[in-house]
């Protein structure tokens, strides 16, 4: 039996088999660690739907071309590099199961393999005369920036605003999947009008699939990463957010003093936890995320019916279902 994402690739599966090489060719490099670092991660890569993103979108504009391959290896190269550089600022052992790059090879090593990923991806525009690709992955490069660090800033008091997280994950988080959608639709040669339209579909599901992380958090099933985790790191999500806007002080006070002073016991995380869905913060999450697909659909028929749009709108269902 089919599995989900194998159906949704189905109109563009010739075309992912290609980027594959295309890919591989963009991470050679002529020195050997580097180049056993990149067997590495080509390896152990994982579901790939930032590409599928690319060409679903470039399908649903009008068809692929030359520029999708580039634009897909463009936006993937700068997504592993941010991945690895991640590692190495979270001091993460682990990537989806497997050693992070600082764990294997330490993070001086990796820090130099997040900079040769995004210089390829750099030479790789420059070299192709993909100048409005590179515009759009620059600018997805600066928004992740300043959402990961108006994250930290605001995370310092453990009581930002619910307008403050959107601002936050719409950079960090959405922002990726907003270029890969508004690269892809360019790649198939639509006006920058109607690109800024995908650019929009794409932030949505971007939103999205990070409410959808959040929910992760407070769930029973093994999801690749452990429950709790984002409470244990002090991070502020839409669940936890909005059920401390809605009991009252002495509550609000004695939960974010568990967090503060209390994250790495596991009661204490378990008390969080059992807040949060006492509290509604869940089926508000819930009802939010969906509220986002619903917009980001309503965007995608206004733009394409065809093949290409469909499977889109089972990627929508695919990321904000998923169970890991």
């Amino acid at each position: 039996m089919a599995k989900p994402l194998d159906l949704i690739k189905a109109p563009i599966r010739e075309e992912l088999e290609m980027f594959e090489k295309h890919f591989r060719d963009a991470m050679k490099s002529n020195v050997a660690l580097l180049d056993r670092i990149m067997f590495y991660i080509v390896r152990r890569k994982g579901k790939q739907i930032r590409p599928i993103f690319i060409f679903l979108s470039a399908k649903a504009a009008g068809g692929c071309t030359d520029s999708t391959y580039n634009a897909a290896s463009l936006i993937e190269l700068l997504h592993t590099a941010t991945l690895v550089h991640d590692d190495v600022v979270d001091e993460s052992m682990e990537r989806r199961g497997f050693f992070s790059i600082n764990a294997l090879w330490k993070n001086k090593v990796a820090v130099l393999v997040g900079d040769y990923l995004l210089s390829q991806g750099l030479l790789l525009s420059v070299n192709n005369n993909e100048f409005e690709l590179l515009r759009i992955v620059a600018k997805a490069v600066k928004d992740m920036s300043e959402g990961e660090l108006l994250q930290i800033e605001k995370a310092r008091r453990l009581d930002i605003q619910e307008e403050i997280y959107f601002d936050i994950i719409r950079q960090k988080t959405a922002s990726l999947i907003a270029a890969a959608c508004e690269a892809g639709s360019t790649s198939a040669g639509v006006s920058k009008e109607v690109a800024k339209q995908y650019r929009l579909f794409g932030e949505k599901i971007g939103i999205a699939f990070q409410i959808k992380d959040d929910l992760f958090d407070y769930g029973s099933k093994d999801v690749g990463k452990p429950l709790g985790i984002d409470i244990k790191e002090k991070k502020m999500t839409l669940p936890l957010i909005y059920a401390l806007q809605n009991t009252d002080p002495s509550n609000k006070r004695r939960i974010i003093n568990l967090i503060k002073n209390h994250s790495k016991k596991q009661k204490a995380v378990r008390e969080v936890i059992e807040f949060v869905s006492q509290s509604g913060g869940l089926q508000y999450a819930e009802q939010k995320m969906q509220e986002y697909c619903d917009s980001a659909i309503s965007i995608l028929r206004t733009l394409s019916t065809n093949d290409g749009a469909i499977a889109l709108e089972k990627l929508i269902a695919y990321v904000t279902q998923r169970e890991n």
